[in-house]
């Protein structure tokens, strides 16, 4: 805080020491110290868009979208900021069209249809306007299956204008936006795979395998973790010569190297979906990061660099021992893409939980990679994700008990692990780590606050131990085992259940998370001391 808000305005601010692409994530991060702060964040964002340079007028747009992330504001002000984008910059574009597309995630607002649509089927932008503008079209329509968007976005594959840029590396995005549309769909995706089926280039293979794991996100099924391990293990081998003798040779090397970037991307998309599917529940997941092992050992190095990220993305916000060593392990890879990965993932895990061992193994990496700027960033990252929100966020995509997913926070996730699958240095380590921005739509408060009717906190006594599944079972059995008597507002772990001590007050939400109204119990009467 004390660096981005000084006394002396944006003069002073810390945005003028560093670079170029820098400024833009700086000023952005301003957004984030005044996450959910409108009222008076407004106002000291607003000041870095009078600045002439252009990093960092998208540095404050893309802030303005980061603060706004989850809240609904009366007046909307930060579609009349940014819709705003003729004439600027790309920077600038860029920003604003990611900032909306995190201002607005799961809104199904239908007033951004006007603003973004165009720019993804305008073939004379840049690749990056029109997939950034698709994955925010997908975050706002996340789940909903919106079919102009849909539509729009495999048109712009279609498109012959187009062909020549989908080699870009930012079609990928692309291909999320129109995934995300799908999100948790389930059998509604196959329209979408059969078109896919029917584009003739080697993007639309990874483009349906990103649509089939979002349609099927949280679910466990089964068959679609063997569908997944299947594509895991085919060898992609290079064509036959005896296809294309008649073609020269150099056609032919091309024609080759294009068609296996494709598969390769396929084989890491797949691995993410693994988690993405067994994330949830307790026993896929041990299965899935079974399979992780496996992978690891005998996977090609497409499918290695994946494996990391998939194993942080099974369970965020929540360490666990198992997982956690072995991404220490796998943070002292010979290939030094799988460490980065694997530091970011450790990130992942701890997000919000100020764990003090996965802060003491950043610490040792730190000291490891004190020569390669890289992965020393990559550990800076992932210990500011370990403390983030001094320990009171989390990053975790499941509330109400962890039964319900939310759709918002877990593309959030996917958007940031997609941006490091195959090549880390692509995106997050070349210029583009604003991209890390994403997490945002996946953080809230992992406290519990209690209010009584009139919305005002009152202090109660709760209990707070390790969740028991209690389903099924006759009579009331103990919902929480091993607990401890703290009164609130507390903070809950990842796995942890809260109930209320007494029946003095009653709880008018069925799960006690977040805000929770409470009632004064009509029925109820102090327990009358002894002895008297």
């Amino acid at each position: 805080d004390k660096l981005m808000q000084v006394e002396g305005g944006v003069k002073q601010s810390w945005i003028w020491k560093v670079k170029e692409e820098g400024m833009i994530s700086t000023a952005a991060s301003a957004g984030l110290v005044m996450l959910w702060e409108m009222g008076d964040g407004l106002d000291k964002i607003d000041a870095y868009t009078y600045v002439p340079e252009e990093q960092v007028k998208a540095g404050a747009a893309l802030g303005m979208g980061i603060m706004n992330s989850g809240v609904r504001y009366e007046g909307d002000p930060t579609m009349a900021l940014l819709g705003d984008m003729e004439g600027k910059s790309v920077a600038v574009r860029v920003a604003s069209i990611m900032g909306m597309g995190l201002a607005y995630a799961g809104s199904n607002k239908e007033e951004m249809l006007e603003i973004l649509l165009p720019l993804v089927t305008d073939t004379s932008l840049d690749m990056q306007i029109s997939a950034m503008a698709a994955l925010s079209l997908g975050l706002i329509f996340v789940g909903s299956a919106q079919s102009d968007v849909s539509e729009a976005i495999i048109q712009t594959f279609l498109d012959e204008d187009r062909n020549h840029q989908l080699k870009d590396k930012w079609t990928r995005f692309m291909t999320l936006g129109l995934a995300l549309l799908y999100f948790g769909q389930q059998e509604e995706v196959d329209v979408v795979l059969e078109t896919l089926k029917a584009i003739e280039h080697p993007m639309s293979k990874p483009a349906s395998v990103l649509a089939d794991i979002c349609a099927w996100t949280g679910t466990g099924a089964v068959l679609k973790l063997q569908q997944l391990l299947h594509i895991c293990n085919e060898h992609i081998e290079e064509k036959d010569d005896e296809d294309e003798k008649d073609t020269d040779k150099k056609d032919e090397d091309g024609e080759e190297r294009r068609d296996t970037s494709g598969d390769q991307l396929v084989q890491a998309y797949a691995v993410i979906g693994l988690s993405l599917v067994g994330m949830g529940e307790d026993v896929g997941q041990e299965m899935v990061l079974r399979q992780f092992g496996h992978l690891m050992h005998y996977g090609e190095a497409n499918i290695r660099k994946a494996v990391p990220l998939a194993m942080g993305l099974i369970s965020p916000s929540n360490p666990q021992m198992k997982v956690y060593d072995t991404l220490s392990r796998y943070s002292h890879d010979n290939d030094i893409d799988v460490a980065i990965n694997a530091i970011f993932a450790m990130g992942m895990l701890g997000a919000g939980t100020n764990n003090a061992r996965i802060a003491q193994l950043l610490r040792q990496l730190a000291s490891y990679y004190h020569r390669d700027p890289n992965a020393l960033f990559m550990v800076r990252i992932a210990q500011g994700l370990l403390h983030m929100g001094k320990g009171t966020l989390t990053i975790n995509p499941f509330h109400t008990d962890r039964t319900v997913l939310s759709r918002v926070a877990a593309a959030g996730l996917l958007t940031v692990a997609i941006s490091l699958i195959d090549n880390p240095k692509a995106f997050i380590l070349d210029k583009d780590h604003y991209l890390l921005y994403y997490l945002v739509t996946a953080m809230h408060p992992r406290f519990l606050v209690t209010l009584d009717e009139d919305l005002k906190p009152v202090q109660v006594n709760v209990r707070v131990g390790q969740a028991v599944d209690v389903v099924g079972q006759a009579g009331r059995p103990k919902t929480i085992t091993g607990w401890q008597t703290q009164s609130t507002p507390v903070l809950l772990a990842a796995g942890e259940r809260a109930e209320l001590e007494d029946e003095e007050w009653v709880c008018l939400a069925s799960v006690m998370e977040g805000m929770c109204i409470l009632r004064k119990n009509p029925d109820w009467q102090a327990p009358r001391k002894q002895g008297k």
